[in-house]
């Protein structure tokens, strides 16, 4: 057995966290003998709710969970981690202006970014999941200068699950049939679902998307707006956010920074855009196509771009070039 590798996640006694800790601590993501120590981070007033998160952990009885760190304070919580899944963010209220919503987040972010920089290990994996998650990326990446920026990265990988999903739906076969789908942009309704380099596997043979599906009306209209509106729809329904999908989603995102990428395939996840291909402004943390090796990814390069795909990556990159710099002149706050 290895040495124990110490795993963060903040919000820890929310609903996303609830559904997550269990494939954590069970060896899904980090490896099936991959020790770990859990530290749980949240609010002081869900301390009494976490307490009840660490009983149930502790009632699993779990061969790999070697320790459990429930805390209010950020220098017990970020104290020599390896990973760090940042769940934990101010939601939007009702009547809640969205530059209200960046100005208390981009505190919640720097603090956090500033407890990276200060007591994480220099090599820690940083996911960021509460929203706004590319800005929040950003802004902690911002406040832990020492700590490379390539290490941080947001979660779109759920948008990605969904995306791959529906076009799994459309056309009759399980999801694990259908790869290289792209989710560009925010994560946010102005993300780009992209399926013009997507194959799926129908009868023993790969077909391009496009022509699996025999429906590109669909596929530049209503699947689009499905992915990106799937949120709101879940909120709609089940009068709370999406919680077992964005969990399996994180999941999925963390394990393959840990284990790589299959051979052949790409997934999607908001990274640093600073010297990528494709034309996306420097600066932002972008939702690309990557490929995983030795917990290193690479942007997937030459993948052709047509001008509906260029208009829909430029308009997300617009949102989140407005979002950065409202959020960046709160920083000096």
């Amino acid at each position: 057995m290895s040495e124990p590798i110490r795993v963060l996640v903040t919000g820890a006694a929310g609903q996303i966290a609830y559904s997550l800790l269990f494939s954590i601590a069970k060896g899904d993501v980090f490896g099936k003998d991959q020790p770990v120590v859990l530290l749980l981070l949240d609010i002081t007033p869900m301390l009494p709710v976490l307490d009840g998160v660490v009983m149930e952990l502790q009632d699993c009885a779990l061969p790999l969970l070697r320790d459990i760190v429930p805390t209010d304070k950020e220098d017990v919580a970020f104290r020599d981690l390896d990973a760090a899944i940042l769940v934990g963010s101010m939601p939007r209220r009702e009547g809640m202006e969205r530059k209200d919503l960046l100005k208390a987040n981009v505190a919640i972010f720097k603090s956090q970014g500033a407890a990276l920089e200060k007591f994480a290990k220099k090599t820690v994996k940083v996911l960021v999941v509460g929203n706004p998650a590319n800005t929040n990326c950003l802004i902690a990446a911002k406040s832990a200068p020492s700590i490379p920026k390539e290490n941080f990265s947001c979660l779109t990988r759920l948008d990605h699950n969904r995306a791959r999903s529906q076009v799994a739906m459309r056309c009759g076969v399980p999801a694990t049939q259908v790869r290289n789908v792209i989710i560009w942009g925010n994560h946010s309704s102005t993300q780009y679902p992209d399926v013009h380099h997507c194959l799926v596997n129908m009868s023993g043979s790969e077909l391009a998307c496009f022509e699996a599906v025999k429906d590109d009306a669909w596929l530049k209209g209503d699947f689009i707006a499905t992915v990106q509106q799937r949120g709101a729809a879940v909120i709609k329904a089940r009068k709370l956010s999406s919680a077992m999908s964005a969990a399996k989603a994180i999941c999925d995102h963390m394990k393959d920074i840990w284990s790589g990428t299959p051979e052949g395939e790409f997934i999607s996840m908001g990274i640093y855009s600073s010297g990528n291909s494709y034309g996306v402004p420097e600066d932002l943390i972008y939702s690309f196509p990557v490929q995983i090796k030795d917990k290193t990814w690479k942007i997937v390069d030459g993948l052709a771009v047509n001008d509906f795909s260029r208009s829909k990556m430029e308009a997300t990159a617009a949102e989140l070039m407005e979002e950065r710099d409202t959020a960046v002149s709160f920083l000096g706050v």
